[in-house]
């Protein structure tokens, strides 16, 4: 099988790229692809930039011309949930866009015609994280993740986010991947490891917790890799 890893900063994919150590890289269409051999499965990795933007196009060019046939994103999330801290996992169940707004014409904050306000993660792959969680003794919270081309810093930007989608966490990239491999018919999983809290002090938060919590996130994610078709 041949499996996208994905991410949006250099920090989230260099820990990938560290324990799988030998690799090729490719340029195209602006960016730099990583292709190697790890777990039984062929390898593409690469770290978009980041927004919504350079996401769409970064996973377009793994299933359109790196033709892989899973992607799995791996990256740091700001929690807005309760019940999340700084270092904690969180799987997507589902994804929305927060910043979509044409809520003038009628149509609920996020939604776009055409598409669906929300973009479901693929069921087996959370299942499969499911089961690696247990077998490494980490707890593993599902959710709703927010996507959105801001970086939340305001308590009341986060609170909006909260109660307008349920959303447990706050990105910039997972939703317009998902809406990209789901028109394209590719199974994803976004993971997000908890750098900070989205709040009043995210920005100090996020310098220091990116590189670890980066670690807790790719290090899960290549165990998935190993699991995967066997």
């Amino acid at each position: 099988m041949k499996i996208a890893i994905m991410g949006a900063m250099r920090e989230e994919i260099d820990p990938i790229l560290s324990t799988v150590e030998k690799y090729t890289s490719t340029e195209y269409a602006g960016n730099i692809f990583y292709e190697c051999t790890y777990g039984g499965h062929e390898l593409v990795i690469a770290y978009s930039k980041i927004g919504k933007v350079f996401s769409a196009i970064t996973a377009s060019v793994m299933l359109e011309h790196f033709k892989a046939q899973t992607l799995l994103f791996s990256g740091v999330a700001g929690g807005i949930s309760k019940e999340l801290k700084i270092g904690d996992l969180v799987m997507a169940s589902a994804l929305c866009q927060h910043d979509v707004d044409i809520t003038a014409f009628g149509h609920p904050a996020g939604f776009i015609p055409e598409g669906t306000l929300m973009v479901e993660a693929d069921a087996q792959l959370r299942s499969l994280a499911s089961e690696v969680a247990v077998d490494m003794g980490i707890d593993l919270y599902e959710g709703i993740i927010a996507t959105g081309d801001q970086f939340v810093a305001s308590s009341e930007r986060k609170e909006w986010i909260e109660k307008t989608f349920n959303a447990d966490a706050l990105e910039m990239e997972g939703a317009s991947v998902g809406c990209v491999c789901q028109n394209f018919g590719v199974p994803f999983f976004v993971l997000r490891a908890i750098s900070d809290t989205a709040d009043g002090g995210a920005s100090d938060d996020f310098d220091d917790f990116l590189k670890t919590s980066a670690q807790v996130s790719a290090k899960f994610i290549l165990e998935m890799v190993k699991r995967l078709g066997h």
